[in-house]
């Protein structure tokens, strides 16, 4: 493949973001580490295969800190968090927020989520039909992210609006709207941190500002990022997985059929959408802290590398049939989460959150069908979230 001519007419066109995988493909067999213009006119470096992948999310030579590759004056507020940092930072910022995602406080929240998924498919009420994303994945995870943050839930289509510009960034149609939309997500947090100190509750906004006061060095601008991020990634992720996953058994009805049959294959489902067509699509960025040689390529020092998260996770050499959708394959290690020191701190939520959501879905419509046909389906741009603007589904 031509670098150049792939870059310009292969990738992050509308014909990639609706069906990526094919190019995925070919570059595993011909050219797994390539190199690419990307969106935003800066060339880099995207990893395809699985093995390739666990190295470099793994690898310290490959940092996250953006104030590292372009100083501390050129960073978004929004990087200012564990997602976006090394070590020690990172250690710091992680433990501060981890604490609100043990096992144990993942699973004490089953029943909650489980009358939030109940109270939203009770308001379709008597219709035949719903669009999947507005009525059901988006409000679901918004309301749990909401609930623990403390934010008001009245505020969750700001949010979303929000999200999505920050998240879609990379496109350029959205670029010039950014600012504007940052720039009030800012705003607006920033109030909501002074009410919090006048005051703070037990959710987990004012214990971070709390631990910010005790001495535990969380400037106002980690506050954000921190904040930011969980907002984002808090419902984002499960957004994508609910609506990919249904839209897996949709397109596979024999699938979708084998689970209503037997409702104990849950587990194994929501792994399998997640391995087969993954909420992200690509890794955040990183930069080589140093000249590396990497399969044969020569990485310069500062150049960007991003992982195809969701090309790895179809790599036959790990995967086997990796394009076919099997709902009963044995739980696969899939890096839908990341892996290594930033493997996702709310990937348990977001498997919980996807199993209520699912199993409840089609234990009350298990005649489920897509309203249109796939190729008409609108994928979100931008080069992070790998998720469908709206799913039309006929219910009855």
């Amino acid at each position: 493949m031509n670098t150049n001519e792939t870059s310009q007419t292969t990738f992050f066109t509308k014909e990639f973001t609706q069906n990526p995988y094919p190019v995925y493909e070919k570059l595993r067999e011909t050219d797994p580490v390539f190199k690419v213009m990307f969106p935003h006119g800066e060339f880099g470096w995207i990893i395809t295969r699985y093995e390739d992948a666990v190295e470099v999310l793994k690898d310290p030579r490959f940092s996250k800190d953006v104030a590292k590759r372009y100083g501390p004056e050129n960073q978004s507020i929004f990087v200012n968090n564990m997602l976006f940092s090394d070590p020690p930072d990172h250690r710091r910022l992680r433990g501060l927020v981890q604490k609100a995602f043990t096992p144990k406080l993942v699973a004490d929240m089953r029943s909650h989520i489980q009358e939030i998924a109940d109270d939203l498919l009770n308001n379709i009420g008597s219709r035949d039909k719903m669009n999947l994303i507005d009525e059901y994945a988006f409000p679901l995870p918004i309301i749990v992210i909401s609930e623990i943050l403390g934010v008001p839930l009245e505020d969750q289509d700001k949010f979303r609006l929000w999200s999505n510009y920050i998240i879609d960034a990379s496109n350029s149609d959205h670029a010039e709207m950014f600012e504007q939309h940052a720039r009030e997500f800012t705003e607006y947090l920033t109030a909501w941190f002074a009410k919090v100190r006048e005051n703070p509750g037990k959710d987990l906004i004012s214990q971070l500002v709390i631990a910010e006061e005790s001495g535990q060095q969380l400037t106002e601008n980690e506050l954000l990022g921190v904040v930011s991020l969980l907002i984002i990634a808090g419902h984002e992720t499960t957004v994508n997985l609910i609506g990919n996953g249904v839209l897996a058994l949709l397109e596979h009805p024999e699938q979708r059929d084998l689970l209503i049959q037997q409702p104990e294959l849950i587990h194994n489902a929501i792994e399998e959408m997640l391995r087969y067509n993954g909420p992200v699509e690509f890794s955040t960025s990183r930069w080589a802290l140093e000249d590396i040689e990497f399969r044969g390529q020569n990485i310069a020092k500062g150049e960007l590398v991003i992982v195809a998260l969701d090309s790895a996770n179809r790599d036959d050499a790990k995967f086997k049939d990796a394009d076919v959708f099997d709902i009963t394959r044995e739980k696969s290690s899939h890096l839908a989460f990341g892996t290594g020191i930033h493997l996702c701190l709310g990937a348990p939520l977001a498997r919980l959150e996807g199993e209520i959501a699912i199993h409840t879905l089609l234990a009350r419509f298990p005649e489920i069908q897509l309203q249109t046909d796939v190729t008409q389906l609108e994928w979100r741009p931008g080069m992070i979230v790998r998720g469908v603007k709206e799913i039309p589904v006929q219910l009855k």
